[in-house]
């Protein structure tokens, strides 16, 4: 990825990158949903994989309506998995600014220099 002289746009290949890894990042995020789901499924801890994912997704958000909750002896595991989606999230999301900054940040002055 290369830098830009300052008041210059990015270059496209950059932009696409970025893009590309955010589409990542989101698609992880739902796959590990969907494991937590499914996990939810097989072991009984829902009735069925539709009322898992939506559970799943609700809590790996930490958004927690409460319409849905698990037997009292998975309770715990709910909060592991709302545990990981946090910190999952808090991570994407230190990843994707500091990939924004390393695309969109000006040329240093020596840079400026040894170009043509």
């Amino acid at each position: 990825m290369t830098r830009n002289v300052v008041g210059s746009r990015p270059d496209i290949a950059a932009v696409v990158l970025t893009a590309t890894g955010l589409v990542l990042a989101i698609v992880l995020h739902l796959l590990q949903i969907s494991v937590w789901a499914l996990f939810y499924t097989f072991e009984h801890g829902m009735p069925d994989l539709p009322t898992a994912l939506y559970f799943s997704a609700v809590t790996y958000t930490t958004t927690g309506y409460g319409d849905l909750v698990l037997p009292p002896e998975w309770r715990l595991v709910g909060g592991v998995e709302a545990l990981t989606g946090i910190l999952m999230c808090g991570l994407s999301t230190g990843f994707f600014f500091a990939v924004l900054v390393k695309t969109f940040e000006p040329a240093s002055t020596a840079d400026l220099e040894t170009r043509p």
